[in-house]
């Protein structure tokens, strides 16, 4: 029986783009024993997922960690990180490695110099199933997973009346400024939409969230830093579609196939990260999963991960969003 170790330290998205590598190994090796590693503020993302025997999280203790994983004996190493630290580990365990290609040299010249060398290049999620295709295993089409339990899903009346008939899920959070739409954008966007509306994002979108939800109280419900993480992926799997900046809650949308808007601003799909659903879910539909919404100024993206404010000050790529036409395309979403 085969024993591999695959690594992925971040982020919440990262992760769940990489999740159909842990599925298609455990089920087209079905022999081999599956561990993973990753950061502990990540568990929550991983612990419930069935393809995974076993699991290591480290917090400034990746050399215990080490210790731990030389114990293991492994047979093979997946690194679907590649970085300085993923590099230390497969070097102290010396066992036979595939790594994933990150095309930083790609991405370097596409935020900085403008020259795009990505659009030939394979989403993130093809590039993982493609380190280990040399084990023999293949993208089986079925997309993104996520998983969670029944102690995380939330109880319709938990939420508000008006809600609980139906719902479309706007994530407002991000980790960066660059990524996010400014308060006033989206106010004007949740005025306008014609449907219940619950706002999605964590304890530091709480504020934020209550300044949207002014603009109407009864039609936008401000739950940001009221759900758990995984309270919220149920939120998103209970909602009739999504709208979501480049943030993880967006590919947990994905893993739910659920109708999906996603707003970019200093980041951009051309990044080879735009939302991701199997090609078994795509054949399905006569209608796109989803929908990029970017204006492909010549700055984006400026960053791989965004920032705390636009380098050139202007902040276009969210400020000059066209909130009608966004409007429209959910109302027609929603056959309304």
């Amino acid at each position: 029986m085969a024993k591999i170790l695959i690594i992925r330290f971040s982020s919440i998205g990262d992760i769940v783009l990489a999740s159909p590598v842990f599925r298609c190994v455990k089920k087209q090796l079905p022999d081999a024993e599956v561990h993973l590693l990753t950061k502990e503020d990540f568990k929550i993302v991983t612990l419930h997922n069935p393809y995974i025997d076993k699991f290591f999280y480290y917090k400034n203790n990746l050399d215990e960690i080490i210790v731990e994983l030389m114990l293991e004996e492994y047979d093979v190493v997946i690194d679907l990180h590649n970085n300085i630290r993923s590099n230390k580990v497969k070097r102290s365990l010396d066992k036979q490695s595939y790594t994933i290609n990150k095309l930083s040299f790609q991405k370097l010249m596409l935020t900085k110099f403008k020259v795009n060398l990505m659009s030939q290049e394979q989403h993130i999620t093809q590039r993982s199933l493609q380190t280990v295709s040399k084990l023999g295993v293949k993208d089986d089409g079925a997309g993104l997973d996520y998983f969670i339990t029944p102690s995380d899903e939330v109880s319709l009346q938990d939420i508000p009346a008006p809600h609980q008939l139906g719902f479309i899920a706007i994530v407002i959070g991000a980790n960066h400024n660059t990524k996010k739409m400014p308060i006033p954008k989206l106010q004007e966007l949740c005025a306008k939409i014609n449907y219940p509306i619950i706002l999605l994002g964590g304890k530091n979108e709480y504020a934020a969230g209550d300044a949207i939800a002014s603009v109407d109280s009864v039609k936008i419900y401000n739950s940001c830093g009221k759900f758990t993480l995984n309270e919220s992926a149920d939120m998103i799997k209970k909602s009739k579609l999504v709208v979501s900046h480049d943030t993880g809650l967006q590919y947990v949308a994905c893993a739910f196939q659920k109708p999906l808007f996603a707003i970019w601003g200093g980041t951009s799909p051309k990044l080879a990260v735009e939302p991701y659903y199997g090609s078994s879910f795509r054949n399905q539909s006569s209608i796109p999963l989803y929908e990029n919404i970017s204006l492909n100024l010549w700055c984006q993206p400026c960053s791989k991960y965004g920032g705390k404010r636009c380098p050139l000050g202007h902040f276009k790529c969210m400020n000059n969003h066209d909130i009608d036409g966004l409007v429209k395309k959910v109302h027609s979403r929603l056959g309304k």
